[in-house]
């Protein structure tokens, strides 16, 4: 498992079509991919839990991603997260 912590920079963290976006990236991944914010540790492949988490520009977060293209579901998840993708 790889993890790494980002700082959310999305065009808004709340609305749909960011998240929804954000959902289809980490599908591209045969990994197992996790957001974290505070307490709260949800599926960033799941379009219900990720608009569940309350994102919002500025937050810290915590990606891991867990499996055969690990780093690669880590990188593009963050990337997209922190405004690079």
């Amino acid at each position: 498992m790889k993890t790494c912590k980002i700082t959310v920079n999305m065009e808004s963290g709340h609305e749909a079509r960011p998240i929804a976006l954000l959902v289809q990236e980490a599908g591209k991944f045969d990994s197992k991919i996790y957001l974290e914010i505070g307490t709260r540790k949800v599926n960033a492949k799941s379009i219900m839990g990720m608009m569940s988490l309350g994102m919002a520009n500025g937050d810290e977060a915590i990606v891991s991603a867990e499996g055969e293209d690990e780093q690669a579901a880590l990188d593009g998840v963050s990337k997209f997260l922190v405004g690079e993708a």
